[in-house]
């Protein structure tokens, strides 16, 4: 599922025109990322939680020179499925897996 078809889904649930379903999901977006980038998490309650996760520093290997390199501590982002959210999927997929 595309952002688009996001858009699409929520304007025919709610009747609400396409343009102010796409700044709403542009803004909430904007808003994640925003929080994000002054590393704060964003909780969802029944959804889940956006959170900003601390890589450790590592040795790597550069193949096409044949030579270690360290890559240093950074932070990513990630998803967290609410326990909820999780047990739902599951019980979705399993059912139209099986179907």
């Amino acid at each position: 599922m595309t952002k688009a078809d996001i858009i699409n889904d929520i304007a025919e649930k709610t009747g609400i025109e396409k343009m102010v379903v796409q700044a709403s999901v542009e803004a909430f977006m904007k808003s994640v990322k925003g929080a994000m980038e002054k590393g704060e998490n964003v909780y969802l309650r029944g959804f889940g939680s956006f959170i900003v996760k601390k890589r450790a520093e590592k040795t790597g290997r550069n193949i096409s020179k044949n030579t270690t390199i360290i890559i240093p501590a950074h932070y990513i982002p990630a998803f967290k499925p609410a326990k909820t959210f999780s047990e739902e999927v599951k019980k979705s997929v399993k059912k139209a897996v099986t179907a």
